[in-house]
């Protein structure tokens, strides 16, 4: 029985764990400024067992540094007594829906959400509030490089961690940062991972005041994978590409389609596809182009089979030879099986136009609520290129929700099961907005309310079974009382000393001991009530927890006998030692296998 943790993973533990694995010997014991005793590293020690390869001192290295880059390290490794609240009344569809809206400050949800996503999420897309001095919320002004990327190095850390091996991240900038943004992914993900740089040529987008000499019109978003090996980039589908102009009796299902040369002299020379061919006049067709040695690319059975299916076609040429040729269809391949044709995506992205999805926006709220939105369809565009049907899907950054749109769109289109958290600080609106005269007070209302709304027109235009909910989270400070985490506290949790504060609901509870047991905050979740107690299920018995004082032994009893592979009771709920004795005896003989907690 443990008592569980409150905080979000200690980062620098983690890596003094990770060294340890690889230089045991360097790993020390430390009393540290407050007295305590942990674990630290001899950088002497280390420094023997790295000794040709250190950089140190005043040697020359390629690096990116600015004022402060050490405070982000700090801030990214840092723990944090925090947690997120379910906010039920303003979520849609609870108890089905897999996506999740979080309102907050992303770095502190993002370190939140390590143990419970770590290494799940398929692909992360962010649009950052460019560097203009203005525009930045986080800080109240942002003028410099320095503050830019003070800001983004600690949540690109934590995001790559939350990134699967095959996982993307897409980060839209324009050409303020972009130069050094390049340097901090290079530094953050490896300069190995980094997969394009996307020229998006925004249509009648901005331009004009940008740039003194130029109107530019075109913005930047960066490509980077978790481990690049492990990526796969899908192709662009061919739709009518200008090749494929020829029709037979098989239009219909195997489409247009184009001629291609039986032989070829490219190819590797094999005796065994060197073999005539019979013209519809008799003569014997040789592969040989002129005096050039050459092969069919195809074997004699194959060009039989060829020949009785029609994918074989016979032509003399202007010298009245004969030539073979295959025909290569548009929907089926050599096999006569059907076959998407793509492309690869090009760098150059010359679609979509944030002017039309400002007017698409403020057609869908009926005012304008929300400047300099995405086009939703550029997001689904890269989320079709990477994503599979049942990925999940990150925006920390989220905006008006464009993100949460685009995914929803896309999985109506195909019949995807993708998931989305969706991540956005409550700014407040500006008052006299149009937005604040609609009703909005914040950006978070903006972007629930689009999801709504997007979700509503899609669902009465396409009929699309697809997953239109999501499930609101807010950003708070810790369920627990400052005694929860003083040494002299276990055992005290009752009238006199509580370790949860009196406000907060079992939801809210629950929650955190999700998010301290690393569960997904989309799992199903459940409540009943045995003799008057409240017992909560998250995803059957992956967790059963109850946080009610004086647990009856019946009701302990009850829930061994359910055998959840986790367990969480608060410390009162037993009146004292014994029967906590008795409940790990009990546990042992009905569910062994069980993963006790307490709070």
């Amino acid at each position: 029985m443990n008592r569980l943790s409150m905080q979000t993973t200690d980062k620098v533990k983690g890596n003094i764990d990770k060294i340890a694995e690889l230089f045991p010997g360097v790993v020390k014991e430390a009393r540290t400024a407050d007295g305590q005793v942990r674990q630290a590293i001899d950088f002497d020690l280390l420094r023997q067992e790295l000794s040709d390869v250190l950089v140190e001192g005043t040697k020359e290295r390629y690096q990116l540094t600015w004022p402060g880059k050490k405070e982000t390290i700090l801030s990214a490794n840092a723990p944090v007594q925090m947690t997120l609240r379910p906010i039920i009344h303003d979520s849609m569809c609870w108890n089905s829906t897999r996506n999740l809206y979080i309102e907050g400050e992303n770095l502190q949800i993002l370190k939140l959400l390590q143990r419970s996503y770590l290494n799940k999420v398929k692909c992360i897309y962010v649009d950052p509030p460019y560097n203009t001095g203005k525009d930045f919320i986080y800080k109240d002004d942002y003028k410099s490089h320095g503050d830019w990327l003070s800001d983004m190095h600690p949540r690109l850390r934590i995001a790559r961690e939350l990134l699967k091996e095959d996982g993307v991240m897409f980060i839209s900038i324009d050409d303020i940062e972009m130069a050094n943004l390049k340097m901090l992914c290079d530094e953050v993900f490896g300069a190995d991972n980094f997969v394009a740089n996307l020229i998006w040529a925004n249509k009648e987008g901005g331009g004009g005041s940008d740039s003194k000499h130029f109107r530019v019109k075109h913005e930047y978003i960066l490509c980077y994978a978790k481990s690049v090996k492990h990526l796969s980039i899908k192709g662009v589908r061919i739709s009518n590409e200008s090749r494929y102009t020829l029709q037979d009796e098989h239009a219909e299902k195997r489409g247009s389609y184009y001629l291609q040369k039986l032989n070829q002299a490219s190819i590797q020379y094999s005796a065994s596809l060197d073999y005539p061919i019979t013209a519809p006049d008799g003569r014997q067709i040789r592969p040989a182009i002129g005096s050039k040695q050459a092969c069919w690319r195809w074997s004699e059975a194959k060009v039989k089979w060829g020949l009785d299916n029609g994918f074989i076609v016979m032509k003399k040429d202007h010298k009245g030879d004969w030539q073979v040729y295959s025909k290569q269809y548009m929907n089926v391949d050599n096999q006569d099986e059907p076959i998407v044709r793509t492309n690869r995506p090009l760098g150059l992205i010359e679609e979509y136009s944030s002017t039309q999805a400002s007017k698409k926006l403020e057609l869908l709220f009926g005012a304008k609520v929300f400047d300099y939105s995405k086009p939703y369809e550029l997001i689904q565009f890269l989320l079709s290129l990477t994503t599979e049907a049942d990925d999940l899907i990150v925006d920390f950054f989220s905006g008006s929700a464009t993100t949460a749109h685009a995914v929803m769109q896309l999985n109506a289109e195909d019949g995807g099961h993708r998931k989305y958290i969706m991540i956005q600080l409550p700014e407040e609106t500006a008052e006299g907005s149009e937005a604040r005269r609609a009703g909005y007070a914040n950006i978070c209302e903006i972007g629930k309310e689009r999801i709504r709304r997007a979700g509503s027109k899609m669902k009465e235009g396409t009929s699309a079974d697809i997953d239109y909910g999501f499930r609101v989270y807010r950003l708070d400070d810790t369920n627990m009382t400052e005694a929860y985490d003083r040494p002299d506290s276990l055992g005290f949790d009752g009238p006199a000393i509580s370790t949860i504060k009196e406000e907060r609901t079992g939801e809210d509870v629950l929650v955190q001991a999700m998010l301290g047991l690393g569960l997904e905050l989309s799992l199903p979740m459940g409540r009943k009530t045995s003799e008057g107690k409240t017992v909560y299920d998250v995803d059957g018995n992956a967790l059963l927890a109850c946080f009610d004082r004086d647990l009856p032994e019946s009701v302990i009893e009850a829930i061994a006998e359910q055998q959840p592979l986790r367990v969480v009771f608060r410390e009162s709920a037993f009146k004292d030692d014994a029967a906590r004795i008795r409940l790990e005896e009990r546990f042992t003989l009905l569910s062994p296998c069980s993963e006790i907690s307490i709070l």
